[in-house]
């Protein structure tokens, strides 16, 4: 291999095969890919097989890569964004930062770190991987569900923290330096703050005159778009380093700049396979600085900063919503999307050992965190309904005995009941519960999104919000009464999880008492027999069903049709 390896290019040809070896041995094991990319870094440093040679090389597409990454976290900072953020999101957010920074504080005083390095340690681990957790929720069909939406909150109120972190490390390392060299410390900040300010300045100007006009330009040429995109990440993160504040805040300012765009997204898009390979390199060499014969000597340390991370993390979370007044089960699955570190936790880390603050151990400690508890937080956000069944009887401390946060989205039951409830108020059932209520059918509509509940409140029908797979919620509707339970929640395999929703619904129902029948959806032929299996009356197939009414309608049944169903006004067929 060392033969093989005598050339850059050699090199890194070699690197980015081994990254998508063990990257596919990740997926396997449903792993996201930054603990694989680590994996090699370990494995080609010097601790193994000693193929990383082209340090330079290696380095600078890693600052690249760091650069993009900063760069689309501030093409995200939208304004509208940051100002529609709930209390809950807010809250949450702030409270899992000061618990963590205080709490990890305290405890990397007890192992014995000093008061610099259990500073540094302690805002690392407040930061949560926002690339994972989405990734995580999408794959489950959950980033629109309430605790989806909460999560996603309190994820860019730690972004917030990530800036405002860096841009306060920046400036004080620059104050240390200039003490260092014999210089005033406090002069050389305000430097660093007064260029900040003007970097600032230049944004909002490009900002007002020039960021709309000249990205609809370079739209017309969507490749130059991207390059012009890649130059405004590299330009401002040159210059934010020249003036001392650092690549990172420089690359999130240029994100800044664009993030009003109508271009961002588009942007982003483009730029995130890029930004996934440059990080590749971040991460071998961050894995390849680091002395596995070292690490030995901070096993304790990460095992009891990956627990305080895994466990105390999702139950600060836990507490605060729950005294905010959610249910449990709420604060329990957003909880669990913070039991784990980031990239930008080695990112601040590594910052720090670049200035000086804290030595190289504390980067290889904040790394084996972060690996153990990105490993283990996958599955439990895999398998998150699964560990709720199991911790629930443990959680009633967590939730009040009115949950006013919830019902106030979801409005009361009536005590006059409904004749069919429907779970899922996508297009199909909105589609049923408005023509239902057409015939004059008293309809429930049930759904875990708050857009979804709120548009069909629009619509003048009744709704509930809460989730098809949570028994107590299944148990406190109005089930007795009714004669027909529809699902139209769509299935989406995706290889995480193999829950179907539609037999949980109905094994819930049945058990909760629910004596009518049971009509569910299925765009797949092949789920038909297992869904009668399971106990279902009748299997609503859209396309199958939709095209034999064409064919009615094409041979000339439509006149017989038209007496049975009443005709739909267009405002109506809009709606649904």
């Amino acid at each position: 291999m060392e033969v093989f390896v005598q050339s850059a290019f050699a090199e890194i040809a070699a690197l980015l095969v081994m990254a998508a070896v063990v990257g596919f041995l990740g997926i396997i094991l449903r792993q996201p890919l930054i603990v694989s990319f680590i994996a090699v870094g370990l494995v080609a440093g010097p601790s193994a097989l000693d193929l990383v040679r082209s340090d330079e090389q290696i380095s600078l597409l890693s600052q690249l890569g760091i650069a993009v990454l900063l760069f689309l976290v501030g093409i995200k900072l939208d304004v509208k964004l940051i100002r529609s953020l709930g209390p809950v999101s807010l809250l949450t957010g702030l409270g899992q930062v000061a618990f963590t920074s205080i709490f990890g504080y305290l405890i990397g005083l007890a192992l014995g770190l000093g008061h610099v390095t259990s500073l540094y340690v302690a805002v690392a681990l407040t930061f949560s991987s926002t690339i994972i957790i989405v990734k995580l929720l999408s794959d489950k069909r959950e980033i629109d569900s309430l605790h989806g939406q909460i999560a996603l909150g309190f994820l860019i109120v730690q972004d917030l923290v990530v800036v405002l972190a860096m841009i306060v490390l920046s400036a004080i390392g620059i104050g240390a330096a200039a003490e260092g060299n014999g210089g005033h410390g406090d002069g050389s900040v305000l430097t660093v703050l007064a260029s900040g300010l003007a970097m600032v300045a230049l944004v909002v100007l490009f900002v007002r005159y020039a960021a709309n006009p000249l990205t609809e330009r370079l739209a017309r040429a969507p490749e130059l778009l991207v390059i012009f995109a890649i130059a405004m990440a590299a330009m401002f993160a040159a210059i934010g380093d020249f003036v001392g504040l650092g690549k990172e805040v420089g690359g999130l300012l240029a994100g800044v700049s664009l993030a009003s765009t109508p271009y961002r997204e588009t942007i982003a898009a483009r730029l995130a396979p890029l930004r996934d390979f440059l990080l590749l390199f971040f991460f071998i060499a961050l894995g390849a600085t680091l002395d596995l014969s070292l690490l030995g000597a901070h096993v304790v340390g990460a095992i009891v900063f990956s627990l305080f991370v895994l466990i105390g993390n999702p139950l600060i979370v836990l507490a605060i919503m729950g005294a905010m007044g959610y249910r449990k089960r709420t604060g329990f699955l957003a909880g669990l999307t913070v039991a784990q570190i980031s990239e930008f936790s080695l990112i601040f880390v590594a910052m720090g050992v670049s200035l000086g603050h804290v030595q190289e151990e504390a980067l290889g400690l904040v790394t084996m965190v972060g690996l153990v508890t990105i490993a283990v937080s996958t599955y439990m956000i895999t398998y998150s309904h699964q560990l709720y069944k199991v911790c629930e009887p443990l959680l009633g401390i967590f939730e009040r005995r009115s949950t006013p946060r919830e019902p106030s989205e979801s409005g009361t039951h009536h005590d006059t009941g409904y004749s069919v409830i429907i779970f899922g108020l996508g297009r199909f059932g909105t589609a049923i519960g408005m023509r239902l209520q057409k015939r004059g059918i008293s309809v429930l509509g049930v759904d875990f999104n708050p857009l979804a509940v709120r548009r069909w409140r629009e619509l003048g029908l009744e709704t509930e919000f809460g989730d098809a797979t949570d028994p107590e919620f299944v148990a406190e509707l109005p089930l007795t009464g009714a004669e027909w339970i529809v699902s139209t929640v769509p299935i989406h395999p995706t290889g995480l999880s193999h829950e179907d929703t539609r037999t949980t619904l109905i094994q819930l129902t049945r058990t909760s008492g629910f004596r009518g029948r049971v009509a569910v959806a299925s765009h797949q032929a092949r789920d038909t027999e297992e869904l009668f299996a399971a106990g279902a009356d009748i299997v609503l197939e859209p396309f199958q069903d939709a095209a034999d009414r064409a064919v009615d309608m094409l041979c000339g049944a439509a006149e017989h049709a038209r007496t049975e169903i009443p005709s739909i006004d267009t405002e109506e067929r809009q709606a649904s």
